[in-house]
């Protein structure tokens, strides 16, 4: 194993309280994926109340055998004074030699992991030895239906399963449901968006001469009036193509004169391994309209601004946990159109009979057969309008939603024929849900819960024994795999 370089030792005062100290492994939380950025909301927004060391993954990670101490920065941002935060930079997110040398170095009281669970199976094997010592929480992310029942032994390997969106948290309950779960260990807790970062901005705001440049350089420069916004990677299941095929659609629809004043705004790499070569997409299929790519990567003020500028942000991801750029969109007072299928359908706040937010079980697992078509005014949802199942090795099944780019096209012109003021308040309404206890999707309520949660696991955690006997017994397959035809 490559030598750790220590940090500089910091003065302690020894009348400040011990914190509980975790170790985190998910992507370094100084980069800009959907796990680092999630990473260092909560990691930051509870480091008043916790100590983090993080294994920092990446690939190829150019600072690996390095550690950062990043707590004099984060007490500076977060306006708290006791943070006590240290990365340690790796390719990947880790392997066992590391995790007993950085548990024996560090002394961590609590594991967290964050992302996949094919990213975690060295881990689990692992998990007896560790649970001896210390609880491993999981903040878990399953996208779709049927139950994956081969994740049983990952989540049972863990003491506490924190939930990005309604519909993972069923999963669980249901994929565990022969060795139940008290309902402690399972909970809710979906992203939370800075709600300092991302929010509406007028005249009034001090950006505000600053954010004209940005809708000068999109808008103005372009002559566009009416903006839909992609903001995701350019892989397969975001379907990318389908986006650029809906928005042409839409386009068709208006007449020149309407048209030239439109744009698809995508946030993006235009050619991707993982996903397609968009600018072939839109020479061959939308050469006739305007399409904006943006593909270096922006600080949140930034990106603030690109929500701004759109009147609608668009995600019709066939297999989503839960859609950063819907809520990141909503918080910054812009309405959405989201595709209802896995976490995408928290965001539309779907009503049941009694004009409660939906809530799933073994008879109603998903929403994508619309029982349920109330829903918030900020998002103009699309069902699914066909579903596939696919798999791998390793994933053996899931389910692909896929919308319909006609159905697409209609929501896309449903927010271009409301007035801009109507959806303006749209989006401000969005804001206002997204801010609240109910949604918990604010960084504030994601870090509360996370608080919340891991107080809870200590309290009710008890160590493995250091041998378990298990009965043998045959295995009775569960009928109900969580499919809604």
């Amino acid at each position: 194993m490559q030598q750790l370089q220590l940090p500089k030792l910091r003065k302690v005062d020894p009348n400040t309280p011990k914190k509980k100290k975790i170790l985190l492994l998910s992507d370094d939380l100084r980069l800009h994926s959907g796990i680092a950025t999630m990473s260092r909301e909560f990691v930051t927004g509870t480091a008043h109340w916790f100590d983090w060391v993080q294994v920092g993954a990446a690939i190829n990670h150019p600072d690996k055998g390095k550690v950062f101490d990043i707590s004099e920065a984060v007490n500076k941002e977060r306006g708290i004074t006791n943070a006590n935060i240290k990365i340690y930079p790796n390719d990947g997110y880790g392997n066992e030699a590391l995790v007993r040398e950085l548990i024996y170095l560090e002394k961590p009281d609590a594991i967290i992991i964050f992302t996949d669970p094919r990213y975690w199976v060295w881990f689990f094997h692992m998990e007896h030895e560790l649970r001896q010592q210390i609880p491993i929480i999981y903040y878990n992310i399953w996208d779709d239906v049927p139950y994956p029942f081969w994740n049983e032994n990952f989540y049972e390997s863990c003491d506490m399963l924190l939930n990005i969106s309604k519909q993972t948290n069923n999963i669980v309950k249901n994929v565990v449901r022969k060795n139940p779960k008290p309902d402690w260990a399972i909970q809710y807790v979906p992203h939370g968006i800075n709600e300092k970062q991302f929010f509406p901005i007028d005249e009034t705001h001090p950006q505000w001469e600053e954010y004209q440049k940005t809708v000068f350089e999109v808008k103005i420069k372009n002559n566009v009036e009416f903006v839909v916004f992609w903001n995701n990677r350019n892989i397969r299941r975001k379907q990318p193509g389908d986006v650029i095929l809906a928005y042409k659609t839409f386009c068709d629809k208006l007449t020149p004169e309407q048209a030239s004043r439109v744009a698809l705004f995508m946030h993006t790499q235009p050619v991707d391994g993982n996903g397609t070569d968009l600018l072939a997409v839109q020479r061959a299929i939308c050469p006739d309209y305007k399409i904006i790519f943006s593909d270096k990567p922006v600080p949140p003020h930034a990106m603030n601004y690109y929500y701004n500028l759109a009147d609608v942000t668009l995600n019709i991801a066939s297999n989503e946990g839960f859609g950063l750029s819907g809520a990141e969109s909503l918080m910054a007072g812009t309405p959405i159109i989201n595709n209802v299928t896995g976490g995408l359908q928290d965001q539309c706040r779907f009503e049941d009979e009694d004009g409660n937010w939906i809530e799933f079980d073994t008879e109603f697992s998903t929403n994508h057969t619309g029982k349920y078509k109330k829903h918030g005014i900020w998002a103009k949802p699309v069902f699914p309008s066909n579903r596939s199942l696919q798999g791998s090795p390793e994933t053996p099944y899931i389910f692909d939603d896929r919308v319909s780019f006609t159905d697409v096209a209609d929501a896309i012109k449903y927010w271009y024929d409301m007035s801009p003021d109507e959806r303006h308040l749209a989006g401000l309404a969005g804001r206002s849900w997204v801010v609240s206890e109910e949604s918990g999707m604010s960084s504030f309520e994601m870090c509360n819960r996370f608080k919340l949660n891991i107080e809870n696991c200590f309290a009710n955690w008890t160590p493995r024994k250091r041998f378990a006997v298990y009965k043998a017994s045959k295995s009775t397959p569960i009928k109900n795999n969580g499919i809604v035809i």
